[in-house]
């Protein structure tokens, strides 16, 4: 993704700041639940506090963002996640829109905390079975199904 800071149509680099907004409020809320929040809440917490007189008012508000999290989820709340996502969407979208140099400093946070594509692995597999067995499965990357589940009842002589 490329985010425009002056030029093309405003509609354009807002849908742009919207996605980069996104992927960064994922990021934050998924990371809350990991030992690499510490790291984290800092370098979101200076993002987030560009421009304010108190950039470390931020903190706190990360810190009770991540316990609301933690105590909805342990109440079953799979809502809450969701909708901490979209207030600090709305947060980031702010500081990108008010200051373009914000977009490259929250692009390198994603690149630290989020993991990275990985190449594929293209390896060999031969697989093979002898004698009598029950249900066999082979396969790399397999998905869609449930192993352990009844057979299917024999079928009776012709």
């Amino acid at each position: 993704m490329r985010v425009h800071t002056g030029e093309g149509t405003g509609a354009a680099v807002e849908a742009e700041i919207v996605a980069l907004a996104t992927s960064g409020a994922t990021t934050l809320v998924g990371l809350m639940a990991t030992d690499a929040w510490t790291q984290a809440r800092s370098r979101f917490a200076a993002l987030l506090g560009r421009g304010r007189a108190d950039p470390g008012a931020l903190a706190g508000d990360l810190d009770e963002a991540r316990a609301e999290l933690v105590r909805a989820r342990e109440a079953g709340d799979d809502a809450a996640a969701g909708e901490a996502a979209a207030e600090w969407r709305g947060r980031l979208r702010r500081v990108l829109r008010d200051d373009p140099a914000a977009v490259s400093e929250l692009r390198e946070i994603l690149a630290e905390f989020t993991p990275q594509a990985v190449e594929p692995v293209h390896a060999e597999v031969h697989n093979s079975i002898s004698g009598t067995v029950g249900t066999a499965v082979m396969g790399r990357d397999l998905s869609g199904f449930t192993i352990g589940a009844p057979a299917p009842a024999p079928r009776r002589g012709r």
